[in-house]
């Protein structure tokens, strides 16, 4: 009995996550930018007609309930496996069987593979040659960017779907239905509030698994009243969760990372740092005060000093490893940094102003001294490029479209490092212009 059996079955020793899981698409919760009518994901499960994908996206978001959907509605049959735990001879074992019922019945086989991050090139290679034959249609689920931790020739093989956290209203729609559903909690007498629904969602973090988690554990751990009623508020959930309950309102936690976000921005380390530790003190998580530090990384600092993106994930990495209280001193070190830095702009207006020209001109043709010279087009006028490492280390060709020729979307500002790609710049463009 695998997973989806035993979600299928209903078994009460089964985790509420399990018992829950969908079986429908329409049962699906959230991801509706992959699952909307008409969408292409959403069409291809419709139809059997789904290739072989990868699904990627952080924990508890979907990935292996929308592999066990397509497991339940495609007539092919579909085999599960674990990188972890597998490895090559079972891959060929599967291949092997599939290859045979596509042989005597015309069967098609899915191959689903967990974490399949995991697996190494060698791995890797020994479904290559299946998937390019059609001989098993490979559906790969991993929390890790594929086109970063995976093999190149696997991914690009394969249609990538990005699952995103789920939000707040997506996960309380998930435990009510969780509350009321036979599966779940139907026939208990259970009484849940709105406030403790709201602390499961927000301290869930786009991750539905850990909501049902922390859910079922406050209702079988919570015992009854009086009136043989489970009453599950927000104490309780602060219990169930081990995150703290907010002691202040969302109108004031937004003020008060807003004036964080403020701070950071405005160089002022002791207003950051005290607003910081004051959202920490009321319950946040501190990974949404670094969240916003990377952002304000590019954004607010940029070129001006691009050690502190640097400065700034590696504090994340190493709270992520030592936690609290110890990792407080790394979120003190990155607002340090952050607010100490030299303040430009200028990353978020070039990012912007390429982002409006590629919306005025998405129908350009990249310059023929520009193309892949692997092969030739018919309009091809054979234009030389010229390679800069055989000059001075740069060429004065242009490199935009003939549209935007002298367009200029990144401008440096007057600081110590910008001063210096300003002088270069301009050295550049100088020797453009004779």
């Amino acid at each position: 009995m695998d997973l989806f059996d035993l979600a299928n079955n209903g078994s009460a020793a089964a985790p509420l996550a399990e018992r829950m899981r969908p079986q429908t698409v329409a049962d699906f919760i959230g991801q509706k930018h992959l699952l909307h009518a008409g969408s292409l994901l959403m069409r291809a499960i419709q139809a059997d007609k789904l290739g072989s994908c990868i699904f990627f996206g952080p924990p508890g978001t979907g990935k292996t309930t929308l592999a066990g959907i397509i497991a339940s509605s495609t007539k092919s049959d579909f085999v599960k496996l674990n990188a972890v735990s597998s490895g090559v001879a079972d891959a060929k074992r599967v291949i092997e069987e599939a290859q045979e019922r596509l042989r005597l019945f015309g069967r098609r086989t899915y191959l689903l593979l967990d974490e399949c991050h995991r697996w190494n090139k060698a791995q890797s290679d020994c479904v290559l040659s299946a998937i390019e034959t059609g001989s098993i249609i490979f559906i790969g689920s991993t929390t890790e960017n594929p086109f970063v931790s995976m093999t190149r020739a696997i991914v690009s093989r394969c249609r990538v779907f990005e699952l995103k956290p789920l939000s707040d209203e997506d996960i309380v729609g998930g435990l009510k239905r969780a509350i009321t559903s036979p599966k779940g909690f139907g026939d208990y007498s259970l009484s849940v509030d709105d406030e403790a629904l709201g602390h499961i969602a927000w301290s869930a973090n786009g991750d539905l698994r850990n909501a049902y988690n922390a859910l079922e554990l406050a209702v079988l751990t919570t015992p009854p009243g009086a009136d043989g009623k489970i009453v599950i508020d927000k104490s309780v959930a602060q219990e169930s969760t081990q995150h703290r309950v907010l002691s202040i309102d969302d109108s004031m936690y937004y003020d008060m990372l807003s004036a964080f976000c403020k701070s950071l921005r405005g160089c002022d380390p002791d207003a950051a740092l005290y607003w910081a530790f004051r959202l920490v003190e009321a319950g946040c998580d501190p990974l949404i005060m670094f969240r916003r530090m990377l952002a304000h990384a590019s954004e607010d600092v940029g070129v001006a000093d691009s050690s502190t993106l640097v400065t700034v994930v590696a504090a994340l990495t190493a709270y992520e490893h030592i936690g609290p209280p110890e990792g407080y001193l790394s979120l003190a070190h990155a607002i340090i940094k952050v607010t100490t830095a030299p303040k430009s702009n200028s990353v978020y207006l070039a990012k912007y102003a390429a982002q409006q020209a590629v919306k005025r001109t998405a129908d350009d043709v990249v310059p023929d001294y520009l193309r892949d010279r692997t092969y030739q087009t018919p309009n091809d006028s054979g234009a030389p490029y010229i390679y800069p490492h055989d000059t001075e280390g740069y060429v004065t060709q242009q490199y935009l479209p003939k549209s935007l020729q002298g367009e200029t979307f990144y401008h440096p500002q007057d600081n110590a490092n910008e001063r210096r790609i300003s002088e270069f710049l301009a050295a550049i463009r100088k020797n453009k212009k004779k």
